[in-house]
C-alpha cells in the first residue's frame, strides 16, 4: 500500500511540474534550399529549446510577402536571412528592423555589418570575372572586358533581375576609375546582359559566350564538376553581397530571434557557410577549395545607404543603355 501511494504521489508530482515549453521563430531566407535545411538544421542541434519554421523563396518575392502580411495585419517573421544589403537599408529605413548588438561580431570587419546593430553580413559572395577555358586571353582586369579584340565574348547578369548584379552596378559605377563611363564601354564593346547569374554560368559552360560577369562559387563549383570554367578576382577588386541576417520590429521572439543571429555568425555557424562552399564572413576561418588566400581577394568600397537611395535611377540608365534585358 505505501509503495502504491508512494506512486501515486510521484505521478502528481509530475502533473503539477512545470513544463518548459518550445520556443518558435519564423525566418524568411532566400538561401538555397539545401542550404537553408543545413542551417536550421544546426541552429536547432545547438539550440533544441528553439523550434526554426523557415519559408524560402527569393528575396523580391519574400519581401513582397513580408509587405502583404504587413499589410493584413498578420504576424511576420522573426528573422531575415536574405541576399543583400540593400534591402536590409530600405528595411532599416522603414523602421521595420530592431537593433541587436550581437557580441559575435566583435572580430568582424565594419564593412560586413550595419554599426547600428540593425543586421550583419554572414559570407561574402564575391562578383568577378569567368572564362572558358579555351577563351583568347585570361583577364586580370575589369578594364580587359574593354579590350576590342574580345567584343561579342562576353555575358553578364542583369541588375533588373538580379539583386548581386545591382550591387556590381552601383559599386561600379561609384568607383573613380571607372563609373558609368565603363558600362557604356561594356555596351560599345557587345556585352549584353542575359537574366541572371545562372544564365550567365550556362553560357560559359557551353561555350557560347568566352567571358563572363559572375558570382565566385557558381564559377568555382561547376568548375569543381569538371566544366572548363576559371574564375578571376580582378586586381581592381571585387564586389560583394553578404546574405544578411535581420530580426524584425514585430519578432514575437526576440531573445530566440538573437540566438539565432548570434549563431550564424558565430565561429561555428561560419564554419558550416565554409563546408557549403562560400566564403565565411568570419575573418578568422580560412576559404573554400577552389579560392585564393583571402590576401588576394580584395573587397571594392561599398556603401549600401548610397546604393539604396540611387536604385531607381541605376536601373533605369541601365535600362536605357541596354534595353529592358
Amino acid at each position: 500500500m505505501k509503495l502504491k501511494y508512494l506512486l501515486s504521489a510521484v505521478a502528481l508530482s509530475m502533473m503539477t511540474m512545470p513544463v518548459l515549453a518550445q520556443s518558435t521563430i519564423t525566418l524568411y531566407t532566400s538561401q538555397p534550399n539545401e542550404d537553408a535545411q543545413q542551417t536550421v538544421s544546426a541552429f536547432q542541434q545547438a539550440y533544441p529549446d528553439i523550434k526554426v519554421n523557415w519559408i524560402r523563396d527569393g528575396t523580391t518575392k519574400l519581401m513582397a510577402r513580408l509587405q502583404a502580411e504587413m499589410a493584413a495585419g498578420a504576424q511576420t517573421p522573426d528573422v531575415l536571412l536574405i541576399a543583400d544589403s540593400v534591402t536590409m537599408e530600405d528595411l532599416k529605413k522603414n523602421d521595420l528592423l530592431q537593433v541587436y548588438k550581437s557580441p559575435q561580431a566583435e572580430v568582424y570587419e565594419q564593412a560586413l555589418y550595419d554599426p547600428e546593430g540593425y543586421y550583419y553580413g554572414t559570407k561574402l559572395i564575391t562578383t568577378g570575372i569567368a572564362y572558358h577555358q579555351q577563351a583568347p586571353t585570361q583577364p586580370v582586369s575589369w578594364h580587359d572586358l574593354l579590350q576590342s579584340d574580345l567584343k561579342g565574348m562576353t555575358t553578364m547578369p542583369s541588375p533588373l533581375y538580379s539583386g548581386a548584379a545591382l550591387i556590381h552596378l552601383a559599386t561600379l559605377t561609384n568607383h573613380s576609375d571607372l563609373g558609368w563611363d565603363y558600362y557604356q564601354g561594356l555596351k560599345d564593346n557587345g556585352v549584353m546582359p542575359q537574366g541572371g547569374n545562372g544564365a550567365v554560368l550556362n553560357a560559359l559552360a557551353s561555350g557560347s559566350s568566352a567571358y563572363g560577369v559572375l558570382v565566385d562559387y557558381m564559377a568555382v563549383r561547376e568548375k569543381a564538376k569538371g566544366a572548363p570554367i576559371e574564375f578571376v578576382f580582378p586586381t581592381e577588386g571585387v564586389t560583394m553581397v553578404t546574405e544578411p541576417v535581420a530580426i524584425l520590429k514585430d519578432s514575437q521572439n526576440p531573445e530566440a530571434a538573437q540566438k539565432f543571429v548570434d549563431f550564424v555568425i558565430s565561429k561555428e555557424g561560419q564554419q558550416l557557410v565554409l563546408e557549403q562552399g562560400y566564403l565565411p564572413a568570419h575573418p578568422e576561418l580560412p576559404v573554400p577549395d577552389g579560392f585564393p588566400s583571402r590576401d588576394k581577394i580584395k573587397l571594392m568600397n561599398f556603401d549600401a545607404e548610397q546604393a539604396l537611395s540611387q536604385s531607381e535611377q541605376n536601373k533605369q540608365r541601365f535600362s536605357e543603355m541596354f534595353g529592358a534585358n
